[in-house]
């Protein structure tokens, strides 16, 4: 039976946050979800906005001090009891209501690694042309290091198998744990079914973290992970043929089995 674990990683967005969790709890779903939300250290009232969801069955979790998005995509994963996990960020960039869309292809036994792409000028709303061409470019050059063919590597939209998610060592405590996720998978030859989805961007004024320094850096991860060796992968949650996973530096892995460093609310706090 296919679950869902929806992963929510935080940092100030208290003017977005209560819009975002609703509308997630909002979608019907073709199978069980859960919502783990992870409050990275937030300074405004990201924190005090997230305590009245609790008793709507959403998880959240409290990181005493920001340790970065990836840190906090990390702990929540650590977290997740589904088979599955996806990622969706408070900015309210993506609609909770194309998830189903992704679900589809691994209910039918199509594909179990599906990634939401953002096809330029199809439902979408780029904040500008160098924000939507640096993501092309990028894109192309994972393609060009993998022999893949991926219209968006950059899409928050990811749905992965949790296993496979927790076999990958994944090192990167910044945005950059978005990129190196997607390299590992191309590194160990698993080619995600893309679905389109609805996109509306927003802009560095409106709160957008990222700039063009995060482009150089992605470039770097992806040579980082195209050198890495290769160790095997266990069998996807459905029976799918043995893949290959890329085993990161020991001294630099993150363990999802490491001794929780964050606060879980409850009701009664």
């Amino acid at each position: 039976m296919i679950e869902l674990s929806i992963v929510m990683p935080v940092f100030n967005e208290a003017a977005t946050i209560a819009n975002a969790v609703e509308r997630v709890l909002a979608v019907e779903y073709p199978c069980p979800v859960e919502l783990i939300v992870v409050d990275d250290g937030s300074t405004d009232q990201t924190a005090r906005l997230l305590r009245s969801y609790v008793d709507s069955g959403v998880t959240v979790l409290c990181h005493p001090v920001n340790r970065g998005k990836g840190a906090a995509v990390l702990t929540g994963v650590r977290k997740a009891t589904g088979t599955h996990v996806l990622i969706l960020d408070a900015d309210l960039e993506y609609s909770p209501g194309d998830i189903p869309a992704l679900l589809e292809p691994v209910i039918a036994g199509v594909a179990d690694h599906v990634f939401g792409a953002r096809v330029f000028g199809f439902k979408t709303r780029f904040p500008s042309y160098r924000f939507a061409m640096g993501g092309r470019l990028t894109t192309a050059a994972a393609n060009l290091v993998f022999d893949s063919c991926l219209t968006d590597m950059h899409t928050c939209l990811k749905l992965v198998p949790l296993e496979h998610f927790r076999c990958l060592a994944l090192v990167q405590q910044g945005f950059g744990l978005d990129t190196e996720l997607t390299a590992m998978m191309l590194r160990a030859g698993i080619r995600p079914y893309e679905v389109p989805i609805t996109y509306n961007g927003r802009t560095l004024d409106q709160g957008k973290k990222i700039s063009w320094l995060d482009g150089l850096s992605c470039l770097r991860i992806l040579m980082s992970v195209r050198m890495r060796k290769v160790a095997p992968l266990p069998s996807g949650p459905f029976g799918q043929a043995r893949i290959t996973l890329v085993a990161a530096p020991p001294s630099r892995s993150l363990h999802l089995d490491d001794e929780p460093d964050w606060e879980m609310l409850d009701a009664a706090t």
